[in-house]
């Protein structure tokens, strides 16, 4: 057998060798990958790493704090994506038209890229897109789309407690707002697929006050409005009462249905008795 056969041979075992080995290695990691969680944990207080470095919409280097100088709603999405994140941005678009708040002054949005694989021109191209959409003059440096690094984009996605997981070339993730303080401080999550302009609004106020609260409940929403001259919630009195109202005529009715049908169990057990006395 000559050099050139044993060496073949010598080939073709270590592939046969290696190839389960890399397919146990990819299942592995397939499977390591399906058990990331997906979803929001509150980490309200805590620093995200501001000097972290990410890629503006004309591809240059910029670090989050010299953007984070003032409250920041920061939306986690990908420009690649077809669906809740387009609708998440045209969202905010919205809303952001209709705050009283001055842009680039009271706060700035940035719409964080936590796909690695994302473009500044991709981030330039839906910046024009979605300012466009806010439907009013509106200073492109308080709107901001970022990429960036798979380990940049990580360290503020953890600090944040963003989760998300990749699936094939789309991700699975949480739809939500993170409102930071100037700081860097997680003051506030909103859940982007319901959220108001009031409430956007208190958050980026009570975030310029260093305040941190916990997620507005659909109860403060019902309860309460936002005025946006004194920057407060007010207690909606009329819809309130409204509501106490209803209740209580439902309840009423209820109660009237019950006390009748407990009125007419009472009297037919009365005349069946007096039957049976006659028939005595």
């Amino acid at each position: 057998m000559t050099l050139r056969r044993i060496a073949a041979l010598f080939m073709a075992l270590a592939l046969t060798l290696a190839l389960p080995a890399a397919a146990s290695a990819k299942e592995d990691a397939a499977t390591q990958e399906i058990s990331v969680k997906v979803g929001i944990e509150e980490k309200l207080g805590q620093l995200v790493p501001l000097d972290t470095v990410f890629f503006d919409e004309q591809g240059r280097e910029i670090a989050l704090r010299s953007i984070v100088d003032k409250p920041a709603v920061i939306a986690p999405v990908y420009f690649k994506c077809s669906s809740v994140c387009p609708r998440l941005l045209a969202g905010l678009a919205d809303v952001l038209g209709k705050l009283q708040l001055l842009p680039g002054k009271d706060y700035v949005a940035v719409s964080l890229s936590f796909d690695e694989t994302d473009t500044p021109e991709m981030a330039r191209n839906k910046r024009r897109n979605f300012i466009k959409a806010i439907g009013k003059p509106y200073p492109e440096e308080a709107w901001r789309f970022l990429t960036g690094t798979k380990e940049n984009i990580r360290k503020v996605t953890d600090a944040m407690g963003f989760m998300f997981r990749k699936e094939g070339n789309d991700f699975s993730h949480p739809v939500f707002l993170v409102i930071l303080s100037r700081d860097g401080k997680v003051a506030r999550y909103i859940n982007a697929a319901t959220f108001l302009p009031y409430e956007l609004a208190m958050a980026i106020t009570e975030a310029s006050e260093g305040r941190v609260s916990s997620t507005t409940t659909k109860a403060l929403l019902y309860c309460f409005s936002y005025d946006t001259k004194s920057k407060k919630y007010v207690f909606n009195l009329l819809r309130v009462f409204g509501t106490v109202t209803l209740l209580f005529i439902i309840s009423f009715i209820i109660f009237l249905k019950y006390t009748g049908r407990k009125r007419n169990e009472g009297e037919g057990g009365g005349g069946h008795e007096g039957h049976d006395s006659h028939d005595r």
